[in-house]
């Protein structure tokens, strides 16, 4: 710069004020150039640190994601089984048979229900958070922002099926039958108390309004279940696709 100003003074002493003109004209544009090779430079590290951060957030995500594809296969199977076991039990549904099977028993007391864990850090640290942001691909963006409503979907749905088991079948199923039933034959406290213990009474239970409400209504809560468990499934998968074609861009 000190040289810039030497020569501008020499200029105008020799009175070549043209020439001074054009040698101004032709500084500013150096300054000029020069801020736009700076501005473009800290342009291409602010990118770079950009990406650097976005990775971080689809490899996290995505790890989030391959689990739970895993957690959703499983939750599938089961689903699947246990629409199979309701359907089963509904056979057994308004007759009074004489004799049960220990495995008709069995299957008609069967309270087992396993709840589904979906994992959603990754996913609501995006949307709560400035991360966000640093997603390039709107269509991964528009994804993100409504995978948490598919995860309450199948969440809420989980609490309908866990509130007809625990407060309609529970009760009426121990209304009805006896927990000795489920105490070994052999032993000892089986043998003592049988005898002077309530007896359990399938044919009551199985002719019960309130029985036969439970068992549909979970069957049919089951199979929305089951709908809601295969979207979700569709959804998760398509992310973790789109996540890594992210993953693997330039």
């Amino acid at each position: 710069m000190v040289l810039f100003r030497k020569v501008r003074n020499k200029l105008l002493r020799l009175e070549k004020f043209k020439t001074y003109f054009i040698y101004a004209l032709g500084e500013i544009a150096l300054i000029v150039v020069g801020l736009l090779i700076a501005w473009k430079i800290n342009n291409l590290n602010e990118i770079k640190k950009n990406r650097i951060v976005e990775l971080k957030i689809y490899k996290s995500l995505s790890q989030e994601l391959d689990t739970n594809l895993i957690v959703l296969d499983s939750a599938i199977v089961d689903y699947t089984k246990s629409i199979q076991m309701l359907q089963n039990t509904i056979n057994y549904l308004g007759i009074q048979p004489k004799e049960l099977t220990q495995d008709a028993k069995k299957l008609i007391v069967n309270l087992n229900y396993e709840k589904t864990i979906v994992r959603n850090e990754a996913i609501n640290s995006i949307n709560a958070t400035n991360k966000f942001e640093f997603i390039e691909s709107d269509s991964l963006k528009y994804l993100i922002a409504a995978y948490p409503n598919e995860l309450d979907s199948f969440n809420n749905q989980q609490i309908k099926i866990e509130n007809i088991i625990t407060n309609r079948l529970k009760p009426v199923i121990e209304k009805y039958i006896s927990l000795l039933e489920i105490l070994p034959e052999n032993s000892y406290n089986y043998k003592r108390v049988k005898n002077y213990g309530n007896q359990s009474n399938y044919p009551e239970l199985l002719v019960s309004r309130e029985y036969q409400n439970g068992v549909i209504d979970r069957l049919l809560r089951t199979k929305d279940q089951l709908s809601i468990a295969k979207n979700l499934r569709f959804k998760t998968e398509t992310i973790a696709t789109k996540l890594d074609q992210e993953l693997h861009r330039p």
